[in-house]
């Protein structure tokens, strides 16, 4: 069982594969897309969920999504066919760090994916080359809330504390004009979620030859959320326009 697997067994009860509720995704994206004609763009998308609820949610929004998975980008699809959406979404399967495309985006997302282009900053460099003129970046990256111990910097990334996150933003040439920070109750009930599907389907799959596999990997990351990075790590999404326009 690769990490792939994994991740999309262990996102089964929670799809946003990030520490926010529905009510904050919606708000989000609300926010975040301009008008309801709007070319979104996700980098990074995985099973495409932000994608799927924007277009639900706007029924004349077209959406690309961009990933190397092709499990994800498969589950994707077969989500998009469920909610008849599928007309209005294209899916890649690409590096999204080297993605082009023909045509510029009104909204550009990125959101707990910032490793698909190389970090919070070069997201935001890759986003705007995707750019329409006025349009805006949804993007959602940790960041220290407390002081971290040297085996969280490792597991997780050395991330910035809030502040200094904003600021590298804002010199990046970024206006934030919403936000949320993930509150203590979202970043818990992702962190049950994740172990708990996994657990759950290694209990209901007794038989299957990955079954310890899957049960030894929710055990370790519940002993690590709990014991190395829950006081920790935080998650904050922001939704930015070009401080130049």
């Amino acid at each position: 069982m690769n990490q792939e697997q994994i991740s999309r067994l262990a996102h089964a009860d929670h799809p946003i594969a990030a520490p926010l509720d529905d009510g904050s995704v919606r708000h989000l994206l609300d926010s975040a897309v301009p008008h309801g004609h709007a070319r979104v763009l996700d980098l990074g998308c995985g099973g495409g969920e932000w994608l799927l609820r924007a277009l639900a949610l706007h029924p004349g929004l077209r959406a690309e999504g961009v990933d190397i998975a092709a499990g994800s980008l498969a589950h994707a699809r077969t989500a998009a066919q469920a909610r008849g959406v599928q007309d209005r979404l294209v899916l890649h399967e690409e590096d999204a760090a080297a993605f082009t495309a023909p045509h510029a985006f009104d909204l550009v997302l990125g959101v707990g994916a910032t490793h698909a282009c190389g970090g919070l900053l070069a997201t935001l460099a890759a986003a705007r080359e995707h750019l329409a003129p006025g349009g805006r970046v949804l993007i959602g990256d940790g960041f220290w809330m407390n002081e971290p111990s040297a085996e969280a910097i490792d597991m997780l990334g050395d991330f910035s504390d809030l502040p200094t996150t904003l600021d590298q933003v804002v010199a990046d040439g970024w206006t934030p004009v919403q936000g949320h920070i993930s509150t203590r109750q979202e970043l818990d009930a992702y962190e049950w979620a994740w172990t708990d599907s996994l657990t759950t389907w290694a209990l209901d799959h007794p038989d299957d030859p990955d079954s310890p596999h899957a049960l030894a990997a929710a055990n370790t990351h519940r002993d690590e959320w709990l014991r190395v990075y829950r006081e920790a790590f935080g998650f904050v999404c922001l939704v930015l326009r070009s401080t130049s326009g």
